[in-house]
This record gives structure tokens, sequence and C-alpha cells, in this order.
């Protein structure tokens, strides 16, 4: 056995894995599992610059990462990433500093293709036992940006876009509540460009199966199963049809902050922007023809903990 830390920086959340990982086994088995929203990337579409305040918040999560990390006894195997609101950062020198001083590692500021790639190992691990149809078409929308990975048993082609569920709801949908039927469609012509232009680089169309990861997704999985609390036991690897995400996403944008809140399986930092990461996934499945799409609880975070051994 392996153990190894993992920390994955977005724009909306900071989360943390450590594992232990028997490489000739294949086996991953979870130590901690944490998640904090942090909202890294508020703002930043618009000024290009992280706020001292979030990377305050930021910094704070972190700290407690780093405690989790010592005690359980991985800091000799340790492994940071950030994505896209600190690719587009002007200041994101005074982030690199922050987490060497609490890690003791320089974090990655990674590309989109190489988040893809991660997010792509991580997802598709567990997918065997299922059986569901080759190649995948893996989604991992984020807050700020969205990764398409296309694959059997590795990448063939990937592609990162810049929506995701802050960039998006900053962008058109922060000043309705519920927003209106105009932005609403802003949002969607948005979207739809870009999903227009993933096929570029992507064959969309050869994948069979749709691979949904991160916060967005799994919240609407949590609500088309009508869960009364969060249960990533009941959602890994749930198959959600479109239909229902349709429905959802219906749901949530004409659904005020308050009563968006009153989800069971709704995290109070996600309030603000489900409606923007449900769009996005809708959007995903209406444009590209799927028919249902399978959530994983795994992605980049298993990703990295997978490189470190």
């Amino acid at each position: 056995m392996t153990r190894v830390a993992a920390v994955d920086c977005g724009t909306n959340s900071v989360r943390l894995l450590i594992a232990d990982i028997d490489a000739a086994a294949g086996t991953l088995t979870d130590v901690e599992r944490r998640m904090e929203i942090v909202r890294l990337g508020a703002g930043v579409d618009e000024t290009g610059r992280l706020s001292p305040a979030a990377l305050e918040r930021t910094f704070a999560a972190m700290r407690g990462y780093a405690e989790l990390i010592e005690r359980h006894g991985a800091a000799d195997k340790v492994r940071v990433v950030a994505t896209s609101a600190t690719r587009d950062a002007a200041n994101r020198d005074e982030f690199v500093r922050g987490v060497v001083g609490i890690f003791g590692v320089v974090p990655e500021v990674i590309t989109g293709d190489e988040e893809a790639a991660l997010s792509f190992v991580g997802a598709t691990r567990e997918l065997a036992e299922l059986r569901p149809a080759r190649p995948y078409l893996v989604v991992d929308i984020g807050g700020g940006s969205t990764e398409f990975v296309l694959g059997s048993t590795s990448v063939q082609a990937a592609r990162s876009i810049d929506i995701g569920c802050v960039r998006m709801t900053e962008r058109h949908l922060k000043d309705g509540d519920p927003p209106s039927p105009e932005q609403i469609a802003a949002a969607v012509a948005d979207i739809d460009a870009q999903l227009a232009a993933v096929r570029e680089t992507v064959p969309v169309d050869e994948a069979r199966t749709l691979v949904g990861l991160a916060g967005s997704v799994t919240t609407v999985s949590g609500i088309a199963l009508d869960l009364p609390e969060y249960d990533p036991s009941r959602i890994h690897l749930s198959r959600i049809m479109a239909a229902q995400v349709h429905e959802v996403t219906r749901r949530l944008l004409h659904a005020t902050r308050e009563e968006r809140s009153r989800f069971g399986v709704m995290h109070p930092g996600r309030v603000d922007v489900i409606g923007a990461g449900a769009l996005i996934l809708d959007r995903i499945m209406r444009e590209y023809g799927f028919g249902a799409v399978v959530v994983s609880e795994h992605d980049i975070l298993d990703g990295l903990a997978w490189s470190l051994v």
C-alpha cells in the first residue's frame, strides 16, 4: 500500500483525497475525502484577478487539509493542482506562494488538456464492472471551465472550454432570482456556441456513453433520485435519463434562491450556481444526443492519486 494525498483547487471548490493505493491489485481506498466551497474564482471572469478574500478562504481550507495530511502520514506523497480560475488570473503567483507555505510543494497550474486526462483516469477505472458501451465521453463541469475527454481505455481526444457554473452565473444569471427567460436564453446561446467548438477537436458523435463528473452533475443526480440528503454511495455510478436532467434543470432555473436551498442534497455553496451547472449538463445532452448520463463521484482527484504511484 502507498498512502498519497491529492488536492484539487478549482474555481468553486477546493478538495482533498487521502488514499491508500495498491498498485498491484489496482485498488484505491479512501482514507479522507473532503470538499469545501471557497469560490476562488469569484470575479475572475470580469477582473482577471484572484481577490484577497477569495485567496484567504482558499488558504484557510488548505490549512485544514495540511493538518489532515500530516495526521494521516501522507506528507511524503502530495500533489496539488489548480485549474481554470488560477490559469486565468494575472496574480496567480500570490496563490502559488500561499500554497507552498501551506503544503511545502509547488502547486501545478495545469492546462485544460492535463486536467482532462487526469479526470478521465479517475472517472473510468471503475466503469468496467458496469460494462457501459465504449468509447466514453467524460465531461467534467467545473466552476470556470468544462473538460471533454473521449476515450475507451485511454484519451483519444480532449478539449477544455471556458464554460462553468460560476462563470456562466456571473456572466448571465447573477441578477435574476429566478433568472429571466432572456438571461437563460443568453446563457444557452453562450454554452451552445462553445459546445459547437468542441466538435472541432473531439468527435463526440463517436461516444456511446456519457460520464458526468463534479458537483453540478452529482447534485442534479441527487435531485433526480429524490434523495433526502447527499449520499455519495447512491449517487456514484447512478444512471440519470435525459428527461430527468431536463426536468431538474427546468426546476432549478425557475426556482428562487430560497427554493433551491431547500433541496436536501444541495450544498450551501452551490445554491447560487447550480442552475448554470445543470443548464450546461442539459445542453450537452441535448446538443450531443445523449439519452442518459452515468454519474461518477470519482474524478480528477482520483486521477491525481493514481499519478503518485
